[in-house]
């Protein structure tokens, strides 16, 4: 089962060589093999699975398939999916069931798909490493004694140990694109708007998007078209058709102008990792493919203003966390404020209080206008910086993280964790599409190839990482642990 994506089960399943209910009988028994170790399913709702994968079989029969149909998927446990234990990785939702779906899960069920279970993740999605969940870190496919990255590690994980074909993730500030990177998968994160934020629960509401995690950019394609569209239930949702993209993957790369950002390439970046990422743009250019430098001068401060304005928009969002309404209460509170303060207390993890005291103290009287008005006018200036380059070449290209995925524990420091999505932040704050695919190892661990679109440019980021993917074979490498869970 580790060696089949979506898109060869998708096949199987149309051609009839396999049911849905064998398909998900088969990742639910290595799920079993492998959640002792590996800890990257949260939930696993094995009896709603085989439900669905009737449904879909019998669906099948009737002629009333569509390409998803009895495909089993996994879900990050930030995405609500109705009568499912939703808890966002946290103590404060442990015993939250959620009573209502995301639209990207409503989605996914209309076309048919089964959902496995909900995946480990960063707790409220802050976090580089998956070391910051209520329920355990997630170990690395790869190497069990690393990182699988932050914060969907555990969806980057489950997919690369063939626990299922895909799955869901979000992006708030790189946390699909990192994770795939570390994991050795693809992951895309689409232009703010693309995906509906209706249901997933908030951390930075201007920066979180959800994207599809897979094996290969084709597997992206076909999830991506699935989870696309308006949705009038989110004012940031974009009133944009949905094109599809997987009949867009066969262009020729003639002619493509790529970009290597200067300020991707300097201190900090492991030579490992610039030697593979560089070894990846030669193939481009066999390709048909032009490169040359562009720079990107504010990319210097995307960090900071990150740091200033995602903790910002957490702390808003997480204020309804009160132990009043729902998620955790501590026990026999003297008053409503020592209801406040124990529940929250109690209730969030280390790291997500410091994200909470660092964003109140932004918002606070006599800081508004010093950090986050001007974290926000830098903003503007990283996200022009983009479209100038956009107007000299097509896409960009780059690391998707400084170094391979770093040991279990080896980040003490906050702001050294905070510095490994110092490639990934920018595109974020500007809104643009980003993808990463496979393009090598480092020591055993794989090293992950970012590119860059400008907004809405989705196809096209697909299209180049397909095209790279038809010449190399860096996608098709599994880790041990998957073959020795077969």
């Amino acid at each position: 089962m580790s060696d089949h994506t979506l898109t060869s089960l998708a096949a199987a399943l149309k051609n009839g060589d396999a049911s849905s209910r064998e398909l998900t009988t088969d990742y639910l028994k290595r799920i079993e093999r492998a959640e002792p170790t590996l800890n990257s399913f949260i939930s696993v709702t094995a009896e709603q699975a085989l439900a669905s994968a009737d449904a879909a079989d019998k669906s099948r029969a009737r002629g009333h398939a569509g390409y998803l149909t009895g495909v089993p998927l996994a879900l990050k446990d930030i995405f609500c999916t109705q009568g499912v234990k939703t808890s966002c990785g946290s103590k404060m939702l442990d015993n939250f069931i959620a009573p209502y779906s995301a639209t990207v899960v409503e989605k996914l069920d209309a076309a048919g798909s089964v959902s496995l279970g909900k995946t480990n993740m960063d707790e409220f999605a802050m976090g580089s490493s998956n070391e910051s969940s209520y329920y355990g870190a997630v170990k690395n496919p790869w190497d069990l004694s690393a990182v699988p990255g932050g914060s969907s590690g555990g969806s980057a994980a489950a997919v690369a140990a063939g626990l299922a074909p895909a799955s869901l993730g979000t992006d708030t500030g790189g946390s699909i694109r990192q994770p795939a990177a570390f994991c050795g998968i693809t992951g895309l994160k689409p232009t703010y708007g693309r995906v509906s934020r209706y249901g997933i629960i908030a951390y930075a509401s201007s920066l979180d998007q959800a994207g599809p995690m897979a094996r290969t950019a084709e597997d992206c394609a076909h999830l991506l078209s699935a989870i696309a569209g308006h949705d009038v239930r989110d004012s940031t949702s974009a009133a944009r058709c949905v094109p599809d993209y997987a009949s867009e993957l066969g262009a020729p790369l003639a002619g493509l102008k790529i970009g290597l950002p200067r300020e991707y390439f300097g201190d900090g970046l492991a030579p490992a990792v610039e030697s593979a990422v560089r070894d990846a743009v030669k193939v481009f250019e066999t390709l048909g493919a032009t490169v040359c430098d562009v720079s990107l001068p504010h990319t210097r401060y995307a960090n900071a203003a990150y740091y200033v304005i995602a903790p910002a928009e957490a702390s808003s969002n997480l204020s309804r966390f009160d132990g009043v309404r729902f998620g955790h209460r501590c026990d026999d509170p003297e008053d409503l404020l020592d209801l406040y303060m124990r529940s929250r207390a109690e209730g969030f993890g280390e790291e997500v209080k410091r994200r909470i005291l660092i964003g109140t103290h932004t918002l606070s009287e006599g800081f508004f206008d010093a950090y986050y008005t001007k974290a926000q006018r830098v903003r503007r200036l990283i996200r022009q910086d983009f479209l100038d380059a956009f107007d000299e070449v097509d896409v960009l290209m780059g690391p998707a993280s400084p170094t391979p995925a770093f040991d279990l524990g080896a980040q003490k420091d906050p702001v050294s964790m905070y510095l490994q999505d110092i490639y990934t932040i920018a595109i974020n704050l500007a809104g643009i599409p980003g993808i990463s695919v496979p393009a090598g190892f480092s020591g055993g661990r794989p090293v992950g190839l970012q590119i860059l679109g400008s907004h809405f440019a989705e196809a096209q980021l697909l299209n180049v990482a397909h095209q790279y993917q038809q010449v190399t074979d860096w996608h098709q490498q599994r880790p041990a642990f998957a073959k020795e869970i077969d």
